[in-house]
């Protein structure tokens, strides 16, 4: 029921193999399915994420990931690794810093766009 798989979030990375963790929806990740949704009008697919946040751990962003989230963005453009247009909200640098604030795994299709966190495909799982 969305266009694009939403990004999460692995705790108890040593357990992955053993499929013993938590999943953890980051609100940036919501952020990006719901503005999607919002756009194209799809009100039951919004509220099938707000049902979603009754099952998994919801992962407010916080001043602490915003502050952590442009020192990634800097450190990126620095390295000539830069995952958005200068002028736009990298929400990948944000999810990145989400997932460093909890010691996570990313779990995405978007695998090359996550340079300082770990990160696993979906095929992977």
């Amino acid at each position: 029921w969305f266009e694009k798989k939403i990004e999460v979030i692995l705790l108890n990375k040593s357990q992955v193999k053993n499929i013993d963790f938590d999943i953890i929806l980051p609100e940036i990740s919501d952020y990006e399915v719901r503005r999607g949704l919002l756009h194209k009008d799809i009100l039951k697919a919004v509220y099938r994420l707000d049902e979603l946040k009754e099952y998994i751990t919801y992962l407010p962003i916080t001043t602490e990931v915003m502050l952590k989230a442009a020192e990634l963005w800097a450190m990126a453009r620095k390295q000539g690794i830069p995952s958005s247009d200068p002028k736009e909200l990298d929400c990948d640098i944000i999810l990145s810093a989400q997932c460093l604030s909890i010691k996570g795994i990313v779990i995405t299709e978007n695998v090359k766009h996550f340079h300082f966190v770990d990160v696993i495909s979906y095929k992977d799982i």
